[in-house]
């Protein structure tokens, strides 16, 4: 069973969240950060299971979707940057409260697995899991796919949101709606991160990602136009002080002809991915074989290590 729960935010900014709570003492904490413009409630099953394992675990939606939109989502001034910097920071605050020494584990689907860089309080989070996780610069989709997720994602998305002061994703059947300023940022990514953002601002944001020093296993698909290998290690090259280790997994290998982008957290994996992903939740085991191994640069002498 779960419970709403209200995380509060640095700037006010109130987020719904769901919290599962198991029977007896938790051995840990998972934060689950979605995709964009997915709601949280999609991840609950997954978010059971692990309740099921024995951990405490938090799904909530970023500002402007779902149980954290506000009443008027027309030019609301919320930015990508923001669901990291004040929501995923916001999360990890929340949990740290429930338990301020035990073991916290952040799992991330696509741009939240990626988010987890613009939070001050992600230095308090143990390990990462991301999943497809990249923050959607155009020429790292599947070469195949590229031109037509283009068109879609940076040509008719933005055109739309300036007319209709936010982007409608949900009256389309993509995906929720997104608040102006997240569909822009997509839309608009530069090929390095802090070009998106202010110069005044940059330093900052690569010092933010540059200070956390938890390992990330990052998983991919070999079928997902998303996540592509250079996407994935677009990613991670940002969170330059963490042990970093990449694997690739076929849908035959999880026993499936297709898997793309969403399926993993689908209760179909249930057996497989689910129960795969509990060795790296649990003791920082990787289940699987990397594709790539990135260990930490410790370019300001801080410490980090693979488990």
């Amino acid at each position: 069973m779960s419970e709403p729960v209200v995380l509060q935010c640095r700037d006010g900014y109130s987020l719904a969240g769901q919290l599962w709570t198991p029977a007896g003492g938790p051995r840990g904490s998972v934060i689950i950060s979605s995709a964009t413009g997915v709601l949280a409630r999609y991840y609950a099953r997954y978010a059971a299971f692990l309740c099921d394992q024995g951990y405490r675990v938090l799904a909530y939606d970023y500002r402007g979707i779902g149980g954290s939109r506000p009443a008027s989502l027309r030019n609301a001034r919320i930015i990508w940057r923001d669901w990291g910097d004040l929501d995923f920071d916001a999360a990890v605050r929340w949990m740290r409260g429930q338990d301020p020494v035990g073991p916290l584990v952040a799992v991330g689907h696509s741009i939240g697995g990626f988010l987890p860089g613009f939070a001050a309080s992600a230095v308090d989070v143990d390990r990462f899991l991301s999943v497809g996780a990249q923050y959607a610069y155009w020429r790292d989709y599947a070469p195949a796919q590229r031109w037509q997720m283009y068109a879609r994602w940076h040509l008719f998305m933005p055109v739309l949101t300036s007319l209709c002061g936010y982007f409608p994703g949900r009256r389309l059947g993509w995906l929720e709606d997104l608040p102006a300023g997240v569909a822009r940022e997509w839309a608009y990514r530069h090929a390095r991160l802090e070009d998106s953002y202010p110069a005044a601002e940059r330093d900052e944001v690569i010092r933010r990602f540059a200070a956390i020093r938890a390992p990330i296993l990052a998983v991919s698909v070999t079928d997902d136009e998303y996540g592509t290998p250079p996407a994935i290690a677009r990613g991670l090259s940002y969170y330059r002080n963490c042990y970093r280790e990449h694997v690739r997994l076929t849908p035959q290998a999880l026993g499936e002809t297709r898997v793309g982008h969403f399926d993993l957290f689908r209760d179909r994996y249930r057996d497989s991915f689910w129960q795969a992903t509990l060795d790296w939740i649990g003791t920082g085991a990787n289940p699987w074989t990397p594709v790539d191994v990135l260990g930490p640069e410790l370019s300001d002498g801080g410490q980090s290590s693979p488990g």
